[in-house]
């Protein structure tokens, strides 16, 4: 409790009590009992905002590496180089290069 014993408490309590006297000694210490509970419960209200915060984090964190691992199931990686060229492809390329009236090159007349 920040460092304070029962020797500093006992002063506290002597010098609070020569300075408000008998009389408005119980209504202070009831006061102060009330900012001490309303200091603890925000603290605490505190501690479950960012606990939530932190969960919500990790939530997106583990929905985006699902995504991921999703993605590289149902889309995997070509199988081929892609340093090597893949005729396939070159030869799409080529129909959808072509503008109409041209002459069709003579890969796409042999398929």
């Amino acid at each position: 409790m920040l460092g304070i014993g029962f020797p500093e408490l006992v002063v506290i309590f002597i010098v609070a009590l020569i300075v408000l006297g008998p009389e408005r000694m119980p209504q202070v210490a009831r006061q102060l009992a009330r900012w001490v509970n309303e200091f603890r419960k925000a603290a605490d209200e505190l501690k479950k905002e960012l606990a939530a915060d932190e969960i919500e984090k990790s939530k997106d964190e583990i929905n985006k590496v699902r995504q991921e691992l999703l993605n590289k199931v149902y889309h995997p990686l070509p199988e081929t180089d892609p340093e090597k060229p893949n005729p396939e492809k070159q030869i799409q390329k080529e129909k959808t290069q072509e503008k109409p009236g041209q002459k069709v090159s003579q890969e796409t007349k042999a398929s």
